[in-house]
């Protein structure tokens, strides 16, 4: 029964001491401890186990207890004296409570008090004030009113006078009136509801319209608008009347000048009618040269009669374009079977020029018709088509390939009077656009014709591939062509321009760089870009003469600056036409096809250096194995492909020199060729003795040693092959190693000879097995059983996969390496 108690008790205890999270929180704040027997979740039978451990530790029993009695006896001594410090604190805190309430009443007297007192101020203070601010108000008051008289006075004796000096024609005084008359009346805005103020604000309405009318009229007495007869020299009255019209409606401004630039021009349109012969395009510079003399003659006699802020210069200017403009677009409409290209060549470079003229001597300011605006300048390009001349003559643009590599020049800023002349030759430009295309056809056959008379270019050894001279000389007359009709326009015209690009581009690309690449075969046929992809293994193909070599070479380095220097024009293009027009400028299509004839030519230098090698291959393949006796040096045929390296490579690398990238495609090319061609062969090389897979292992280490060398072979620069060619030669005669080492081992017991190949072979499958086998000699009885092992310790085939195929998902053999790029080629192929 006492233990059922107790452990009732204990229950309730804890019961009672369960506090929340939050408050053994505060408490841990308030009292931090490391003691186990404060913490919540405190466990009486770890804490005992935690003091004694083991059975020997409980030979301290009694010292533990008497420690733990000496603590719980402190613990109630401290209990005992909180508990008796707390029984006077009620009464204390009570007694503090009722001393501050106290203290708070007598605060909110004193407040009380204050505030009171601070009232009464704030009334004598009123009291006092009262009559001073009656006294600021009636000052501010008369102020308002003797300032207002004032200016009723200066406007009522201002528009006697206005009215009076309007009568006169004093407009010298009148201006300086005029403008302090509005400034007055401005004061009286909100004074028009009463009537003598309205009055007066209609007599300077009525006076601004007189003063108006007055000064149209007196400006068409002094240029009337029929008849040509103009006076000696400026009239200081309509010099003043200028000034009257600054502060008038800006209308009446807009009239004089209109009125005047028309008079100015009404000559123009006399001696330039459609029906007077100086008024076609063949004597277009008369125009520019009547308005430069009007120019020069507006400025002696009428220079000083308008304000300089009225631009009446480039204004007359600016009316003269677009009069002449209308004109020349009326014209040429008339007569547009007799505009040829060479008259519209010359009627627009004297166009743009005297809008470059226009250019240097005016801002711009008066164009505000919104068809013409000044450009933000493009930021600097690295491409060779960006220096153009600031108005270069069109017919005297540099034609040599230098032009395309000269140090480029900081773009002028646009001219803000480009078009305001020319646009009129737009809708003609079609007359220039067929004329280019008929010069670039003749200028490719001209190239064709020059390549077959003076044949191919000459070996090269210094400088690398020779480029064509005649690219340079199309990209230099492309240049020319942009750069003319940029100036002509930069919208439709220049998208057919680029139109005309591509379709000779292309034509280059055929008949001058395709159409002269050697054929691969002695028949009569025409070579093609597919003869050239298509596999020649197998066929016997003439091995390329050192001329033949070298035009190969020339052209693959012209292919190269071809599709450079298209990209290049492709983003200048862009520059030159409107942005609205961008996207549709694209010579992708061009740019795939120089890169077809780079391949096709790369292609061809790697069979020409196959096929020089296949007699070797086949040489080595048709040796009796089985026969050799001993191993010594390396076999002819080996010493011959090494021949065939040295002959062709150096060439090959110094014709390439400035295309480096493209001879390290040459090389990994001809590796991915010849390495599985090799394998190949090797297998055909059946049966072989011990002494006979040896000599084959130390050939085809120097035939490794060789390929690793082939791209510095012959050069006194030794430079270290790319790491991309390395890995594939590396990869490639390792293999045969690795198969000629299979083919060397002992094929009993056979567990161990096919624990071999599986090791040394790691793309291993029963087909190189098979092949293997038939290079030991094995017959078909032994083969099988052979055979039956090898599928029976193969890794396990990935699911889906079965036999040989198993292996095919591993890394790809040099024969994947190489049919892949030739499916790639071939889809190339198909797509042009």
């Amino acid at each position: 029964m006492m233990e059922e108690e107790e452990l009732e008790f204990v229950e309730e205890l804890e019961a009672v001491l369960q506090l929340t999270p939050e408050v053994q929180l505060a408490i841990e704040q308030v009292f931090p401890s490391q003691d186990p027997l404060d913490r919540a979740d405190f466990n009486a039978v770890e804490y005992i186990n935690t003091l004694f451990p083991t059975e020997q530790s409980l030979a301290n029993i009694d010292e533990v207890v008497n420690k733990i009695r000496l603590k719980i006896r402190r613990l109630d001594d401290n209990i005992r004296t909180v508990v008796r410090g707390q029984t006077n604190v009620g009464q204390d805190g009570r007694q503090a409570l009722e001393e501050a309430q106290k203290a708070i009443q007598q605060l909110f007297g004193k407040i009380k008090d204050i505030k009171d007192k601070a009232d009464k101020s704030e009334q004598m203070v009123k009291e006092i004030t009262r009559d001073i601010k009656q006294l600021d108000h009636a000052k501010r008051h008369l102020t308002t009113s003797i300032t207002t008289l004032n200016h009723l006075h200066m406007l009522a004796g201002g528009v006697d006078s206005l009215e009076a000096m309007t009568r006169r024609r004093q407009y010298g005084e009148v201006a300086n009136l005029l403008q302090g008359v509005m400034n007055v009346l401005e004061h009286f805005h909100k004074y028009m509801g009463i009537p003598q103020i309205r009055q007066l604000s209609e007599r300077v309405k009525a006076a601004q319209t007189e003063l108006g009318q007055q000064i149209l009229a007196d400006f068409e007495e002094a240029f009337p608008s029929q008849g040509t007869k103009r006076p000696g020299g400026p009239s200081n009255v309509l010099r003043d009347a200028c000034l009257v019209a600054n502060i008038l409606d800006p209308r009446i401004k807009q009239e004089i000048i209109k009125k005047f630039i028309k008079q100015h021009l009404s000559e123009y349109l006399v001696l330039f009618q459609e029906n007077q012969d100086v008024a076609w395009l063949d004597k277009i510079d008369r125009r520019y040269a009547w308005i430069k003399r009007q120019l020069v003659d507006y400025e002696e006699k009428y220079g000083r009669m308008f304000p300089r802020e009225w631009y009446m210069t480039e204004r007359i200017a600016v009316e003269f374009c677009h009069v002449t403009r209308t004109e020349l677009a009326k014209i040429m409409r008339t007569r547009a079977k007799e505009i040829e290209v060479k008259l519209l060549l010359f009627a627009i470079q004297r166009t743009t020029n005297f809008e470059g003229f226009l250019a240097k001597r005016f801002s711009g300011c008066t164009l505000t018709d919104g068809t013409l605006k000044k450009l933000e300048s493009p930021p600097t390009s690295t491409n060779p088509f960006l220096e153009d001349e600031p108005a270069p003559e069109m017919e005297e643009l540099a034609t040599e390939k230098g032009d395309l590599d000269q140090p480029k020049k900081p773009k002028a800023p646009d001219n803000p009077f480009h078009g305001i002349v020319s646009k009129c030759f737009e809708p003609h430009l079609y007359v220039y656009i067929e004329s280019q295309d008929k010069n670039l056809g003749e200028l490719i056959d001209r190239f064709v014709a020059d390549f077959k008379s003076q044949g191919p270019p000459k070996p090269n050894t210094d400088e690398g591939g020779a480029v064509l001279p005649s690219c340079a000389d199309l990209f230099v007359y492309y240049k020319k062509c942009m750069v003319q009709c940029s100036q002509l326009s930069t919208g439709e015209p220049m998208i057919a321009l680029t139109t005309i690009f591509q379709k000779y581009l292309r034509e280059y690309a055929w008949k001058i760089l395709s159409g002269n690449l050697p054929k691969t075969t002695t028949s009569s046929g025409g070579l093609t870009i597919s003869s050239l992809l298509k596999e020649k293994e197998g066929s016997e193909v003439a091995k390329f003469t050192l001329e033949e070599l070298c035009l190969i070479c020339s052209i693959l380095s012209t292919a190269e600056y071809c599709l450079a220097t298209t990209q290049q024009l492709e983003e200048k293009l862009k520059e030159k036409v409107d942005v609205s027009l961008i996207e549709r400028i694209n010579l992708t299509g061009e740019m795939d096809t120089f890169s077809t004839v780079i391949s096709s030519s790369i292609q061809l230098l790697v069979q020409d250096l196959d096929a020089a090698c296949d007699p070797a291959l086949t040489a080595m393949s048709k040796m009796q194995w089985q026969n050799v006796e001993h191993v010594g040096d390396q076999s002819p045929y080996v010493t011959s492909v090494i021949l065939h390296i040295k002959q062709n490579v150096p060439i090959i690398r110094d014709n390439l020199a400035s295309t480096r990238k493209y001879f390290t495609q040459f090389c990994i090319k001809f590796a991915n060729s010849f390495i599985p061609k090799f394998i190949t062969h090797l297998f055909k090389c059946k049966p072989i003795s011990m002494v006979g897979a040896e000599q084959l292992l130390l050939d085809t280490h120097s035939l490794k040693m060789v390929l690793l060398d082939l791209p510095s072979i012959g050069s006194q620069v030794v430079r270290k092959a790319p790491a991309s060619y390395t890995k594939i030669v590396v990869k490639g005669m390792t293999r045969a190693e690795m198969i000629l080492k299979v083919v060397m081992a002992p094929h009993e017991p056979l567990v161990v000879f096919v624990d071999n190949y599986i090791k040394l072979l790691t793309d291993c499958n029963t087909e190189t097995f098979q092949k293997i086998l038939d290079m030991k000699g094995l017959k078909r009885s032994e083969q099988s059983s052979m055979l039956e092992l090898l599928r029976q310790r193969l890794p396990a085939p990935p699911s889906g996969a079965e036999g040989s195929s198993s292996l095919s998902l591993m890394a790809p053999t040099p024969e994947q390496e190489s049919s892949r790029i030739r499916k790639l080629e071939k889809l190339i192929k198909k797509r042009l």
